[in-house]
């Protein structure tokens, strides 16, 4: 066994998504969730993707994020939108509340904090 992990998609079977419908705004986006890490202490790594739509978001994780193609905005209650495209970063932290709006079909690589 190796101590590092490439983002290599080959051969993981992608977990097919969606918002939950009370939760749901706008559309009918779909996700594609490749969990390529599951580790010790509640820690998750992988590409996600999602296609059009709006829908509500609430985190209780601490999740940082790298925008891979695609054009996100996310919104937290009473904040400023911020717009998200290729080459994008951000951190979400617990406590979070907003709305999630796929322009266009956005993929991210992900690592999520319980």
């Amino acid at each position: 066994m190796t101590n590092y992990m490439r983002f290599d998609l080959e051969g993981v079977v992608p977990e097919e998504g969606a918002p939950a419908p009370d939760r749901l705004i706008a559309g009918a986006p779909q996700f594609l969730t490749w969990n390529l890490e599951e580790a010790p202490g509640g820690i998750y790594a992988g590409v996600w993707q999602a296609t059009p739509g709006k829908w509500r978001i609430s985190y209780d994780e601490w999740e940082y994020f790298h925008i891979l193609e695609g054009h996100s905005i996310v919104t937290e209650d009473g904040g400023t939108p911020i717009h998200l495209k290729a080459g994008d970063r951000l951190i979400l932290r617990p406590g979070f509340n907003g709305t999630w709006e796929v322009v266009e079909t956005t993929r991210k690589d992900y690592v999520i904090r319980l």
